[in-house]
């Protein structure tokens, strides 16, 4: 794996390159409060430091620095290990790292802190992704919940199914050694606890959905005839006039797009053209691009003037759900201010977005509309990464194929391997039984310093 496995000192800086009033560089490797020691002007004081103590002192021809102390089994990597706090100008901090790089430091690659911290033990491979997720987190759900799996509640549901799930192994693997080669009808086989675990990571397979559009954001795209009020509730969920509002239909020819936070939930927020019989070769284009954008959504807000709707507006849900299938979507009756001679359809929100009466109520729509909670509370454990969804598929299946062979009363021996495959999946989550192409493949995806 790279220079993973390697046991030298390492440094990286942990803090963004720019200028700033503090950056913080990490060290970690056996021997490294030594090294550091020997250009610090207190070496006798670092090195007597108790760990999670600080010491304040000058490195010899870079910077005044405060120095973390974290001896072996106390610091994130769970090697010895110091974070060394400078000036943040860029001449700080390439001083530095040319001074660590002369004490013998090689310059960490992405994630190997945290490899380091998972190979000593301090963590597992489901709360490893945490560090990451939450690096790359963008808004505050995702933060939350991805804490939530570096706390390690993720590792203890997996652990859990997976010692209800090895149990029942020792009872199919005593029946192997003394019973028949096939299930009789007296035999008394862990029926009950298989099911337990694979109801339970079959529910925690099925939160993949919700988890990725919490921490990858989802894709919200909207969409009406031309003049419906799309750019003003745009602008509405910006808090800012972003997009060109006009009473002229068609004057959005391209899509909008922009990155906003809704009810906690990051959002790719796009405002599109009006979708109507185009006058021009540019407008027609916008349309097109409207449409490619509508079937790629996570979910489809589609609006509706109720002063003045279009043509067939008492079917449009049954019409998009033919011409755009497969999509979640959200059908708004907009301009409630103005008066209106129609009856709003069942099922719609209404709304006016000039004075914002029943945005709380399309806020609410679009947290359900996507399966979301608006905040951490009363919300599930959710898994986000797509190595832990594909693991907990393959053993719900292997465990569906020994409920089903059992009920059939097969052979043990066959029973026996798919048992196996559903316990090795759950090793594969929690980082037991995973490769080092897959390892490299997770902390590569890292920020160096991490």
């Amino acid at each position: 794996m790279k220079s993973y496995v390697s046991d030298d000192m390492i440094f990286a800086l942990a803090t963004c390159v720019g200028k700033s009033a503090l950056a913080v560089f990490r060290v970690s490797g056996e021997g490294s409060i030594a090294s550091f020691a020997s250009c610090f002007s207190k070496p006798e004081r670092l090195l007597a430091a108790k760990t999670n103590t600080l010491v304040y002192g000058t490195v010899t021809g870079v910077d005044d620095v405060v120095v973390s102390v974290y001896r072996k089994g106390h610091g994130y990597t769970g090697e010895e290990a110091l974070e060394i706090s400078c000036h943040g100008s860029l001449a700080s901090i390439s001083l530095m790292n040319e001074k660590l790089s002369q004490l013998g430091f090689r310059q960490a690659e992405p994630g190997e802190f945290t490899f380091r911290a998972f190979l000593s033990g301090k963590i597992d491979l489901t709360q490893a992704e945490a560090v990451n997720e939450i690096a790359r987190s963008q808004s505050r759900l995702s933060q939350t919940l991805a804490l939530e799996r570096l706390g390690g509640a993720l590792s203890a549901r997996i652990h859990r199914n997976r010692d209800l799930l090895a149990d029942a192994m020792s009872v199919i693997e005593v029946q192997l050694d003394y019973a028949e080669d096939e299930i009789g009808g007296d035999t008394s086989f862990p029926f009950d606890e298989i099911t337990d675990a694979r109801d339970d990571l079959a529910k925690l397979a099925d939160t993949f959905r919700t988890g990725s559009l919490i921490g990858q954001g989802a894709k919200i795209v909207l969409a009406g005839a031309a003049n419906a009020g799309k750019s003003s509730l745009f602008n509405l969920f910006l808090k800012t006039d972003r997009s060109i509002v006009s009473a002229v239909p068609g004057t959005t020819r391209d899509f909008i797009e922009s990155n906003c936070e809704i009810a906690g939930i990051n959002v790719r927020l796009f405002d599109t053209a009006g979708l109507r019989t185009a006058g021009e070769e540019i407008e027609a284009e916008g349309i097109k691009r409207t449409k490619a954008l509508m079937r790629s959504s996570d979910l489809l807000l589609y609006l509706v003037d109720s002063s003045d709707p279009e043509d067939g507006y008492e079917s449009i849900s049954e019409r998009l759900e033919k011409e755009i299938p497969g999509v979640e979507k959200l059908f708004v009756w907009n301009k409630t201010d103005l008066p209106s001679a129609f009856e709003m359809p069942e099922g719609f929100i209404e709304l006016s977005v000039d004075s914002a009466e029943g945005f709380e109520a399309l806020v609410s729509g679009i947290v359900s509309s996507l399966g979301m909670v608006s905040d951490s509370n009363g919300c599930e454990l959710l898994i986000e990464s797509p190595r832990q969804h594909r693991s907990l598929v393959e053993s719900v299946r292997s465990l569906d194929s020994v409920l089903s062979l059992a009920r059939e009363e097969e052979c043990l021996d066959i029973i026996s391997v798919e048992m196996k495959e559903a316990l090795d999946q759950l090793g594969y989550i929690c980082g037991e039984l995973t490769s080092d192409d897959v390892l490299d493949r997770i902390f590569s995806s890292f920020c160096v310093g991490k």
